[in-house]
């Protein structure tokens, strides 16, 4: 079915919002064209991932947006950039690189996008009404936003998300059609252990794990019998999203399109039933420690996604005062430094040898130390994907309590008290 531009579309196509709004439509369009889209349609908001440094490229299709006098039609937020621009941290940028990272994070200001870098804008307020369409990238914010908000947005990747926000619409395909969003696969943690299932260490190994046996299926869990924190199915989205290309998953009696598993699979029998055993679990927990020493580290890093105020409280009721002998890099949002600093929390933690990360975070630009054969600790499932490839770190996976202690101790440390 050819794509067919309605009246308004059309004319913002040929100019009558100005060239940077027309070359936002016409890309819009041409997308729709290539995923076979028979229209578009009027998005709620937009998250913007393509604000991150990759190359001088980027910078320069900014800039021309801005020169062609774009402005977004809808409320968006951006990702991280390449840069702390509230100076909490130092990164390694050649000079070249961060002027350019630089005018580009302000090029999308120009467009009218909101300077909340952060890649948990659900946290930071941006939260799309259920059933709302909205057109967001990076991958953990789209997960988070399709199955814990109930929105509905494709995986937007970097610089159609800015052209859907200029634009104000989006292809009408994939997860914007309420058929697609249809669990197909059980993945069913029932014979797992409850006290488990309740800890904090729990949700990125289990997210792990979905994501590499799913792929791109939308599936349901099943067997959950404690209702997990935002923080936890936040950890559980940004880890199935990296190990696989997860772009909405269902927990049934907590995510808001299943109330049990029989809605969320539509009423339909699923394609496969996974069920998790222990075996699996710790199969799971091998695969994120990717270092080939598992007796030193050189950094710890927490934060991906952002630290919540919660998960910030968290970290420091486990430090309790000490001082660290490794530093231990806390990335995080401006939304969440601001409450931060606002009861000295951040004081008391950069007096313990936290390194707090704002605007950004560790594993996308140039901040831990250069180092031959370093070892990262982290809790964080998608630093633990992401880091070896991305820092040359190699990495090892544990709780947010021996993460502490191990930066504590300065060498890794296992079954911490939490």
């Amino acid at each position: 079915m050819a794509l067919e531009l309605s009246a308004q579309q059309q004319a913002i196509a040929d100019g009558a919002r100005g060239e940077g709004a027309a070359m936002a439509m016409r890309i819009v369009a041409a997308t729709a064209r290539l995923m076979g889209a028979p229209s578009l349609i009027p998005i709620a908001s937009a998250h913007i991932d393509g604000a991150l440094y990759h190359g001088d490229s980027g910078t320069h299709f900014a800039e021309k947006l801005v020169e062609g006098g774009a402005k977004v039609a809808v409320r968006a937020t951006l990702n991280v950039g390449s840069l702390d621009l509230t100076g909490c941290s130092k990164n390694r940028l050649p000079s070249h690189e961060r002027a350019m990272a630089r005018r580009m994070m302000d090029a999308y200001r120009e467009l009218g996008c909101e300077p909340s870098w952060t890649c948990a804008p659900y946290q930071a307020g941006h939260r799309p009404a259920l059933g709302s369409d909205v057109a967001w990238g990076e991958s953990n914010a789209v997960v988070f936003c399709n199955s814990v908000l109930g929105a509905r947005t494709n995986r937007y990747g970097d610089f159609l998300d800015i052209a859907c926000a200029i634009a104000g619409f989006a292809p009408y395909y994939g997860f914007h059609h309420p058929e697609n969003r249809r669990a197909t696969v059980v993945f069913d943690v029932s014979g797992l252990d409850p006290a488990f299932l309740g800890s904090e260490v729990a949700w990125p190994i289990l997210g792990s794990l979905y994501g590499r046996e799913l792929g791109d299926a939308v599936g349901v869990v099943a067997g959950i019998t404690a209702h997990p924190s935002e923080d936890a199915l936040k950890a559980f989205g940004a880890a199935s999203a990296s190990a696989g290309a997860v772009g909405l998953f269902h927990v049934a009696g907590v995510t808001p399109e299943a109330p049990d598993v029989a809605a969320a699979l539509h009423h339909q029998p699923p394609q496969a039933v996974i069920k998790v055993t222990a075996e699996m679990i710790a199969d799971s927990r091998r695969r994120l420690s990717t270092a080939m020493s598992m007796d030193r580290i050189a950094a710890v890093a927490i934060g991906s996604p952002h630290l919540s105020i919660a998960e910030f409280e968290r970290l420091e009721a486990l430090i309790a005062g000490r001082k660290l002998k490794v530093p231990l890099y806390a990335c995080t949002g401006r939304h969440a430094l601001t409450e931060l600093e606002r009861d000295g929390g951040r004081q008391r933690l950069e007096e313990s040898g936290v390194i707090v990360v704002a605007d950004t975070c560790v594993v996308v630009t140039p901040i831990l130390p250069d180092i031959a054969d370093a070892v990262l600790m982290t809790n964080s499932g998608k630093f633990a994907h992401y880091a070896p490839g991305n820092t040359g770190y190699g990495v090892i996976y544990g709780s947010m309590a021996e993460c502490v202690e191990s930066a504590v101790l300065g060498r890794p440390v296992f079954e911490a008290a939490a």
